[in-house]
Parts: structure tokens; C-alpha cells; sequence
């Protein structure tokens, strides 16, 4: 994984070369969903200026195998991943969506080992409730190497997550409010 570094792209740009790669082989439809804006003016020439309105539920959605998928891209040059980067309205939405069966996850890059984890939502979920009872404001490296998924290069993919999210279904991590398995 570690060569995916050398090619000059942003996280998020690989991600979505990712996803276009999973488009043309018709593995996945995964989009990324635009930031909503609001215009507050026009310019003489007729251009407009435009401020964030709202955050966006997540960055990615789509289909995959007839599931939902719904995800948010970090990128973090910490031995942790802090919990302050995903807002308390992705946290919701994440476990909505996961509740009405999506695969929901946090695609994670951690600048500081070069490497991409996919963070099921029920680890999240579990980090975000020990936070609000006192516990640690962020999920330290260790415990992302251990309890996480390594993200790889496969299947024509530089980050092939839809492996890592196989191997999840198959483990009924993600994905089993839809088999009829609440877990929350």
C-alpha cells in the first residue's frame, strides 16, 4: 500500500480515482457528494460568491452488492485519529443509515505510516460513547492497527476498501441491520 503515496494525488482524490476504477468495472457505483453552497452575491461579470451553507451528511455514498454504502474520507498526521474531525451530525447519520442497513465506515488515512484503515461504524460508535463518558477524545494507532482494517492496493484499485468491506459482510460487522441483526 505503501506506493500509493508517490503518485501526488490527494486522499481524496485517490479515493475517487478509486471509485471510478469501481465504476468502470462495474463493482460499485460510489459517489462523492458535493459540499452544499450558498450564494450571497454576484460579481459585476455575473459570477457567483458562494459560502459553505452546511456540512455535508458524509463525503461518499452509493451502492454495492445491492447494499447502501456510506462513508467519510479522513486524513489525519497524527498517531491517533481524533474524534473532533467528524461532527456530531456525521456520527448520526453514519448510525442511521447503518441502523436502516448501509455499510457505513470511516476511510482513514494516517499520514504518519502511510497507510488507509477502514473503521467499521461500530467502532466509531463505541470510541464516540467512551468520549462522551469521559474516556479518550481520539482512537489512538494502536488500536486502529488492532481493531481496524488495513486498506491494500487490489483488483485494479490503488485503496480496494470493497475488499475489506467484503471481508467485513462476511463477518456480519457491517451491513446486518439488513439481515435483520440490530446491533445497536
Amino acid at each position: 500500500m505503501a506506493s500509493y503515496g508517490k503518485r501526488g494525488m490527494t486522499f481524496e482524490n485517490l479515493v475517487n480515482y478509486t471509485n471510478k476504477i469501481y465504476s468502470n468495472q462495474k463493482r460499485a457505483v460510489i459517489n462523492k457528494r458535493p459540499t452544499p453552497m450558498k450564494i450571497i452575491s454576484k460579481t459585476r461579470i455575473g459570477q457567483n460568491i458562494c459560502v459553505f451553507d452546511s456540512k455535508s451528511t458524509v463525503d461518499y455514498d452509493g451502492v454495492y452488492k445491492g447494499y447502501s454504502i456510506q462513508f467519510e474520507a479522513k486524513t489525519t498526521k497524527e498517531k491517533r485519529f481524533p474524534l473532533d474531525m467528524i461532527t456530531s451530525g456525521q456520527v448520526q447519520f453514519l448510525n442511521s443509515a447503518e441502523y436502516q442497513g448501509a455499510i457505513c465506515f470511516v476511510l482513514l488515512e494516517m499520514r504518519v505510516t502511510n497507510s488507509v484503515y477502514l473503521i467499521p461504524n461500530q467502532m466509531l460508535q463505541k470510541y464516540i460513547r467512551d468520549a462522551q463518558n469521559g474516556g479518550r477524545k481520539s482512537i489512538p494507532l494502536d488500536d486502529i492497527e488492532v481493531y481496524a482494517q488495513l486498506v491494500k492496493t487490489g483488483n485494479g484499485a490503488p485503496l480496494d476498501y470493497l475488499t475489506v468491506v467484503d471481508d467485513l459482510i462476511s463477518k456480519g460487522v457491517v451491513g446486518c441491520e439488513r439481515e435483520g441483526k440490530v446491533t445497536s
